[in-house]
């Protein structure tokens, strides 16, 4: 459990006790290849993972990461919350070689339309959605979540457009935030890794393309009324520079609107410190929180 929370301007930090949790595995029912949309030839799907019984904390969806280029629905490194009474949705988008930016965002809004319009049949609680999202997965739960409502960047995939799509609480970790900046911040292994990402991203590099380049950044679209937010970083990464939170955690400061920064000391680009017991009820109590 949480022992106690630290307050650092408008950033919340959890601090959680030395005692282990003991996080077991319960049964879950699991829903495989839900296609919530087709674009042109390629069908979107998920899958869905529920607690046995009927989910009583809400909805979760999962975006994975991958450069934006690759990785998928199937590997989900936070079941935990499953088991602690979530629905938890974990969606497959277009990767950058199938489609460039802003296709992934109007993917996972019509995801999340998909879901609510769907809640009665699947059995869910779907007036509230959260996002959570892991490097490129992280910047796109940070770009969907601060975008509630933006019709550039809410597309039509999947129909359902008179649901909403709004989200009402992000968890990004160890995720980009302002593909403006990164190139600048990045060690010569991140430059290894984002420059050819980001040309498949966005079409090309930043500095060509301002316009696309802020667009596709967080920190450009964050306002008064943004949900709730969790970032988790470690202080060594060599591939997502810290900054990259840090300049989130600023833009939400400025507005004083609900952050909570966790740096992991010592730790690189993901691994097991970011999904243990004790990550996972840090983010199970942040969402809690949010009602």
């Amino acid at each position: 459990m949480i022992d106690r929370i630290l307050r650092y301007g408008a950033a919340l930090i959890f601090v959680v006790n030395a005692m282990p949790f003991n996080l077991v595995a319960m049964e879950r029912n699991v829903t495989k290849d839900i296609v919530f949309a087709t674009v042109g030839d390629l069908s979107l799907a998920l899958d869905l993972y529920q607690p046995k019984g009927k989910a009583k904390n809400g909805l979760i969806v999962w975006i994975h990461g991958g450069a934006w280029r690759s990785g998928s629905k199937e590997k989900v490194p936070i079941l935990g919350l499953v088991d602690k009474g979530w629905a938890l949705a974990s969606v497959n988008y277009r990767l950058s070689g199938q489609a460039r930016f802003p296709a992934q965002s109007h993917d996972i809004k019509g995801a999340i339309r998909f879901l609510r319009a769907n809640q009665k049949g699947y059995g869910l609680r779907a007036n509230k959605v959260f996002v959570i999202g892991s490097s490129a997965g992280g910047h796109l739960a940070a770009q969907v979540g601060v975008t509630n409502g933006q019709s550039q960047l809410e597309g039509s995939v999947g129909g359902n457009r008179k649901v909403s799509s709004d989200i009402q609480g992000i968890v990004s970790l160890y995720g980009a935030s302002n593909l403006t900046t990164i190139l600048n911040q990045s060690t010569p292994h991140g430059l290894s890794v984002r420059v050819p990402a980001l040309e498949a991203f966005i079409g090309g590099q930043p500095e060509d393309l301002v316009k696309e380049t802020q667009l596709a950044s967080p920190v450009f679209h964050v306002d008064k009324k943004d949900p709730p937010l969790l970032m988790i970083h470690g202080d060594q990464d060599p591939q997502m520079p810290i900054n990259q939170s840090i300049e989130l955690l600023g833009k939400y400061n400025e507005l004083d609107l609900d952050v909570t920064f966790i740096p992991l000391h010592g730790a690189k680009h993901g691994g097991e410190a970011f999904y243990d017991a004790k990550r996972i009820e840090i983010m199970n109590q942040f969402l809690l929180s949010i009602r």
